[in-house]
């Protein structure tokens, strides 16, 4: 029986490839994964050209995924930097790789990740268009960002974050709503701008059953992105944000009808107690679809630490509902990232997505942390090392400062409550001044 896409597969009863790998990987009965995948809670993004990808899932039900934002610009415009970063990533656990460059040969770099890279390849065509193009931006036809959507999905990318929820009556409403720091999105900026200066309806809105078109053929997800999500604290929640929401829901169930895959992107900056609302709202108009979040950003006040800022959020996030994670670096808001940055990144998204998946009970996360106390328990280093989320550093540090006795560390040397207990439980004496 023929499938055109992994949700057609799902809702034709056909097991893919895909599907039992990411079943494996998650514990989950592969009848039960296609029961979500065939509602759209469910989505496995994976083009149908991207032949060495190693598939994921993600939904709420399923392990916490993050995402790794890359690419090349006009003033950092070094492709083999940006590979190596791609390589580290995934060597730390990234299961998705979104390549935003706006220089160079962007389709030589997207096309290795395809061709080379198992993460999943994300992109944002708005950006690429102007790249490609190279011409003024009011000057780029209607059918000119649709060839761009189909260049990226026949380069084998599994899915495409397309502005396509701000058209004229969204940014009508924008517009009233004076916002204080107006469209922070890159791709919402943009396509806002050229409406504007043409007058006429945003194309991927206008063309929506093309590019359902498209991703059918390449088996793409769609990624429908937030062109109005909140830039800051002010912002949140407004009108903007939850009116554009409210058109993704329904193009939503427009892609599902055309058994295209959909994930829902989400905030942004916001106050912490309005987070779990937010999942709420989302999960309610879009029933149940993917929820993809950058942060949320939980302060506005803290460049240079934004990756701390936004895995709070994060953590808030996915315990609440969203599925799928993309990493701020400490570099937001001030640079593009070097590999240090990405790292810091990584590391404390993951960090977030672990926190979400023990409050989710996600099976198998509280049983990584219970490893590590026990190993604590024991003062087994080296398992305690092997353990971490970040084994290079826990090594670094133990190193550093090395104790007088090996069994405790430079913080508490003798006083180690640990080991103090570990004695007494077992009759021996405890004697901290005279060891």
């Amino acid at each position: 029986m023929n499938y055109t896409t992994q949700m057609d597969a799902a809702r034709k009863g056909i097991r893919t490839k895909e599907m039992e790998l990411v079943a494996k990987k998650e514990g989950w009965d592969v009848e039960k994964l296609m029961e979500q995948m065939a509602k759209g809670t469910i989505v496995i993004p994976a083009n149908k050209q991207h032949t060495c990808l190693s598939p994921n899932g993600i939904g709420s039900m399923l392990k916490t995924k993050i995402n790794v934002n890359l690419g090349t610009s006009r003033d950092l415009n070094d492709m083999e930097m940006e590979l190596n970063k791609v390589n580290d990533a995934v060597l730390m656990g990234a299961e998705s790789i979104m390549d935003l460059s706006s220089f160079g040969d962007t389709q030589k770099f997207r096309r290795k990740l395809t061709e080379e890279c198992p993460a999943m390849i994300g992109t944002v065509p708005i950006y690429d268009a102007v790249v490609y193009y190279h011409k003024p931006l009011k000057e780029i036809t209607s059918e000119e960002w649709i060839q761009i959507v189909e260049m990226h999905a026949k380069d084998g990318v599994d899915f495409m974050t397309i502005h396509v929820g701000i058209n004229k009556q969204t940014a009508h409403r924008f517009k009233e709503a004076k916002r204080l720091t107006n469209i922070v999105s890159r791709g919402g900026s943009i396509i806002f701008a050229w409406m504007e200066m043409t007058g006429n309806e945003n194309p991927f809105y206008e063309n929506f059953d093309r590019i359902l078109t498209i991703c059918q053929e390449y088996d793409v997800t769609l990624s429908l992105g937030d062109a109005c999500r909140p830039g800051c604290i002010s912002d949140a929640s407004d009108i903007s944000q939850i009116e554009e929401l409210v058109t993704l829901s329904e193009l939503t169930r427009r892609a599902w009808e055309k058994d295209v895959q959909v994930i829902i992107e989400g905030p942004g900056h916001m106050p912490l107690d309005q987070i779990a609302a937010n999942m709420k709202i989302q999960q309610t108009l879009c029933n149940g679809a993917p929820f993809y979040v950058l942060g949320p950003l939980v302060t506005d006040i803290a460049p240079g630490y934004d990756h701390i800022t936004s895995a709070i959020g994060g953590a808030v996030a996915a315990a609440a509902g969203a599925s799928f994670l993309c990493y701020v670096t400490p570099a937001e808001h001030l640079r593009l990232p070097d590999s240090n940055d990405v790292k810091e990144g990584i590391i404390a998204t993951k960090i977030a997505a672990h926190a979400a998946d023990i409050a989710k009970g996600i099976p198998n996360a509280k049983e990584w942390d219970r490893d590590m106390s026990e190993a604590r328990k024991r003062l087994d280093w080296e398992s305690m090392f092997q353990l971490a989320i970040d084994p290079e550093k826990a090594r670094r540090y133990r190193a550093s400062s090395q104790p007088e006795k090996e069994d405790t560390c430079s913080m508490c040397g003798n006083f180690c409550a640990v080991k103090n207990m570990n004695r007494i439980l077992d009759g021996q004496i405890v004697n901290i001044y005279e060891e």
